[in-house]
């Protein structure tokens, strides 16, 4: 002890920084997230159509009791490092992120299980100057401006992007390779969209894969993910392709403004179906409590196979397996405008419930071409009125 404070006070202390072990950077986390959404009009079968994590109309859920453990990569790593990431979901919202075959039917009640993330993650320094990272598993899609995980979003309800576009998760793996610090190349392989492994964890007998490129500008204060997700999805249907893409820009534009774009584009040959639509987001920091957000989208089904709600607990599960019975409530040739305004407030908290979040709603959808998919199949239009919260632990 007298040499080490010695040294110190003569200037010779070691300046070397200590670097954390392995198991120093494990992280356990969690949250629950329950809210409400109102609608105004009552709808008799009591869906708020166009949803789904929020489609039970004027009904309290248990959205998510969402547990983390983790050990992320170090993001600075110029080696070698592993990591690994597993979560797993009790609530409302696993009605429609099962994997195939995985804990989707052992409940068949509105609070389900699932396992929303099981993988493993490697960064490797090989064929270019950032190396590459790698994921293997089970993990949410990377598409969209939207994420499984609540605090991931500034909103309550989701869009119809991240509801009928893009799929929610998948299992195989995925490579990240960082050409140079502006490019990012995505190449992945997958059992495909929601599906897990084994004869019953896919709905059909083929894999799909996945590609895309990201772009790190303005010193990362804007970033552009463009990617496609291409294999057979329908049950039984191992020959025709279902074409995923999806393109998001987010711009940081100052400290307390972002812009987030998310335009998407989806094809299935087997239904003989195109879906497209865009969603603008707009989120401005009044202070470190209060945050605005604002989003808009359209998006056009334009054969009506793809919005649909699904008033049974398993409906939506049974329905991408092929299985019966699955009951659906389709919209029809529609095309949907939203325009949703909310607010996030943070109240003063103690430090262990840091990052709790009230987050307000009001939201307007309506079918922007006649037809009349709200309000139980009678009315072009939808108002809903909602909030939650997140209190992390």
């Amino acid at each position: 002890m007298f040499l080490a404070t010695a040294s110190s006070s003569l200037g010779w202390a070691d300046d070397t920084p200590t670097v954390a072990s392995w198991s120093d950077t494990l992280k356990l986390s969690g949250h629950v997230e329950a809210g409400i959404t109102g609608n105004v009009d009552g709808p008799s079968n009591g869906i708020n159509f166009g949803h789904l994590f929020t489609d039970r109309a004027n009904t309290p859920l248990l959205n998510q009791l969402l547990l983390t453990a983790e050990r992320p990569l170090d993001p600075k790593a110029t080696g070698y490092d592993f990591g690994f990431k597993l979560q797993g979901l009790y609530g409302s919202d696993a009605r429609y992120t099962h994997a195939f075959n995985q804990f989707d039917r052992i409940i068949g009640g509105r609070y389900q299980l699932d396992l929303v993330e099981a993988n493993v993650v490697a960064h490797t320094p090989l064929l270019t100057e950032g190396g590459i990272d790698l994921k293997l598993g089970e993990f949410p899609s990377p598409m969209s401006a939207e994420v499984i995980d609540a605090a991931g979003n500034s909103l309550y309800s989701h869009s119809y992007i991240f509801n009928f576009g893009v799929p929610f998760k998948h299992t195989g793996g995925l490579a990240v390779i960082h050409l140079n610090p502006i490019v990012d190349l995505y190449l992945g392989g997958d059992t495909g969209v929601n599906a897990w492994i084994g004869a019953k964890g896919d709905n059909n007998k083929s894999p799909a894969g996945q590609a895309g490129i990201g772009l790190n500008l303005m010193d990362g204060k804007l970033t552009i993910l463009g990617l496609t997700h291409i294999g057979p999805e329908n049950p039984r249907d191992d020959r025709n392709l279902r074409y995923l893409n999806d393109i998001t820009a987010t711009w940081k534009v100052t400290d307390d403004l972002t812009l987030t774009t998310d335009v998407n584009y989806i094809r299935d040959d087997g239904l003989h179906a195109i879906g497209y639509g865009a969603a603008q987001y707009v989120t401005y920091a009044l202070n470190d409590q209060v945050t605005l957000v604002g989003r808009g989208e359209v998006w056009r089904d334009n054969n009506g196979a793809f919005v649909a709600a699904f008033p049974g607990n398993l409906d939506f599960i049974n329905a991408e397996r092929g299985l019966v019975p699955a009951t659906t409530i389709g919209g029809g040739r529609t095309t949907y405008g939203e325009l949703t305004f909310g607010v996030n407030y943070k109240p003063p908290v103690p430090k262990a419930i840091e990052g709790f979040v009230i987050r307000p709603e009001l939201r307007f959808d309506g079918a922007l071409n006649g037809t009349k998919p709200f309000n139980s199949g009678t009315s072009d239009h939808q108002v809903t009125i909602a909030t939650d919260f997140i209190l992390p632990f």
